[in-house]
């Protein structure tokens, strides 16, 4: 993060739709914790992976959010301002990108 991202003042792309990320993240928190129920309960192993299955695209979901909102804000603005933090950026992108995919 550079300091422009920690100054205050500084917006981050997400800010506008912050609380439905965390609805969602409180939801895939509770779907983690039913998960260890499964577990601790002993239940059938393919009811257990189809509940990670959900989890998985949940998150996968929220990652895809958070990465459209990056790329339209944060690395828009670098592109527009052009310079070294603008490729910065993409490259920074692309890794985040390649990180998801790897996943």
């Amino acid at each position: 993060m550079t300091d422009s991202e920690s100054a205050p003042g500084h917006v981050h792309g997400y800010i506008h739709r912050k609380d439905d990320h965390l609805k969602r993240l409180r939801r895939i928190e509770g779907q983690a914790r039913g998960l260890q129920r499964m577990v601790e309960d002993e239940k059938y192993c393919i009811d257990i992976l189809t509940q990670v299955s959900a989890m998985t695209s949940a998150l996968q979901s929220v990652a895809l959010s958070l990465l459209e909102e990056h790329l339209s804000h944060c690395v828009a603005e670098a592109v527009a301002t052009g310079g070294p933090e603008a490729d910065a950026k993409v490259r920074e992108a692309s890794a985040a990108i390649a990180r998801l995919v790897r996943s």
